[in-house]
Order: C-alpha cells, then structure tokens, then sequence
C-alpha cells in the first residue's frame, strides 16, 4: 500500500475504532446515525471512482457492488432515521470518517492503473475490516433503539461478505501482477 494512501486507511480506522465512543462515552442513537450514513457515503464516494477510473473488469465489478449496496443501506438508514424522528447527528467519528474518505479519494484520483487498483482495494480491505470492528465493539453495543440495532445486525453480514470479496479482489490482483 502507498504510504500516504496507508496514513490515510490508519487515521479512517483510528476513527472509527477509537472515536466512535466519543469523548463522552458510547454514542447516541443520533451520532450512530450519522457515522452510519458518513461510513457509507465514504465508500459510495470511493467506489464510484473507482467505477470510473479502473479498467480491471474485477475491481470494476467491485466497485459496482459497493455503490449499490452500500446506497441500499444508507437508504435504509436514512428511512429508519425518519421514522424513528432521529436527527443523524455529526460527531467527531462522523466527521473524521467523512474528512478521511476526502483525503483517499483525493490520493486516489492521483493514482491510475495497477497502482490505483491496488491502492483502492488494499483501502477496501482495511475500511470493511475497521467497520466490522466498530459494528461489533460499539455501535450495536451502543445502540439502545431496538429498530436501529436490528438494522446494524442486520447489514453486518453485508460488510463482512464485502471483506471476503475485497479480500479476494485483492488476492487476484497480486497474482496477476496488478
């Protein structure tokens, strides 16, 4: 992985692992809302780049995956938000999720080819990774509208059949020499 692009992935999962408890202790229902919606907007922003600037029919094909079910849940999100009248509330972890997603899309755009394939799906490994972790170690512990810990329950399967899949993406660049 470049190394800027890897300072990058390390702050995203500083983030998510270490903010997402906030400076107050667990978050609320509101800022998990928000750093559920900022997490996918984050990857939607990279996939769609991604979608138009490889040119390996894989990471193309994984792109395209990680824009349409990653839009599939933040609408869930944003319906189950409404209806529950919860106002997605920006937090530290939502902003820092929000401003690391920026700075990769920025240092991808400067990529191309190899060297951007390699760098977006090695990023995909690692972000999949850290929102795993934060499902599991404090947003669905931390949620206490049962609606929204079911719904966090129920995408969790998603991103981690979305790791398997970077994972593997990722193993066929590395055979294939890029």
């Amino acid at each position: 992985m470049h190394p800027t692009l890897k300072i990058a992935v390390v702050a995203a999962v500083s983030a998510v692992a270490f903010a997402a408890a906030g400076q107050s202790g667990a978050p609320t229902d509101p800022q998990i809302a928000a750093i559920v919606v900022t997490a996918n907007q984050v990857d939607i922003d990279a996939g769609k780049l991604a979608e138009s600037k490889s040119r390996t029919k894989d990471v193309k094909a994984f792109a395209q995956q990680m824009v349409t079910d990653h839009t599939s849940v933040n609408k869930a999100a944003t319906e189950l938000a409404a209806k529950l009248k919860v106002k997605p509330e920006s937090n530290p972890t939502s902003e820092s999720l929000k401003s690391g997603g920026a700075d990769n899309v920025a240092k991808l755009k400067n990529l191309s080819g190899a060297a951007f394939d390699k760098a977006y799906v090695d990023h995909e490994v690692t972000y999949h990774q850290t929102v795993i972790d934060a499902l599991d170690k404090t947003l669905i512990p931390s949620a206490q509208n049962a609606e929204l810990k079911a719904l966090l329950v129920k995408v969790r399967p998603s991103f981690v059949a979305h790791l398997e899949h970077a994972k593997h993406v990722q193993s066929s660049l590395g055979k294939s020499g890029g």
